[in-house]
C-alpha cells in the first residue's frame, strides 16, 4: 500500500525535488559571496541582491552539476559579481539567447580550472 497522497504526481515531487535542491545550492552560492564580501555586500541594493540569486538560480538549472561544483563563488570579485548582474539583465530582456549569456556568466566566475 502506498503512502503517497494520491493527488501528488511523480511529475510534482520531481519538479519540488528540483526546486529544493536549486534552492540550497544557490543558498551556499550566496553564503560564499556574501562572507567573501562582507564589507561590500553592503553596496549592493536589496534588488541587485535579488537578480544575482536568481541569476546563479538560472545558471545552476542550465550548467551540469561537476560544472556547477567547479565554480568558486568564494573568489568573486564585486567586479565580477557586477558582471553577472549584467548578463542577469540581458537575460530578463531577452536581449540575446539564454545559452549564451548563462555561458558568458559561466565564464565570468571564477572556476576551479
Amino acid at each position: 500500500m502506498s503512502t503517497r497522497r494520491p493527488d501528488v504526481s511523480d511529475e510534482d515531487l520531481g519538479i519540488r525535488t528540483f526546486q529544493l535542491r536549486k534552492a540550497k545550492a544557490v543558498e551556499r552560492a550566496m553564503e560564499r559571496v556574501r562572507h567573501t564580501h562582507k564589507d561590500d555586500w553592503k553596496n549592493l541594493d536589496g534588488q541587485d541582491i535579488t537578480d544575482f540569486e536568481w541569476i546563479l538560480g538560472e545558471l545552476w538549472a542550465y550548467v551540469n552539476r561537476d560544472a556547477w561544483e567547479d565554480l568558486r563563488f568564494g573568489k568573486i570579485t564585486m567586479h565580477e559579481i557586477r558582471t553577472v548582474l549584467t548578463y542577469g539583465r540581458e537575460l530578463k530582456k531577452h536581449a540575446r539567447t539564454s545559452v549564451d549569456v548563462l555561458n558568458d556568466v559561466v565564464t565570468a566566475i571564477p572556476n576551479k580550472e
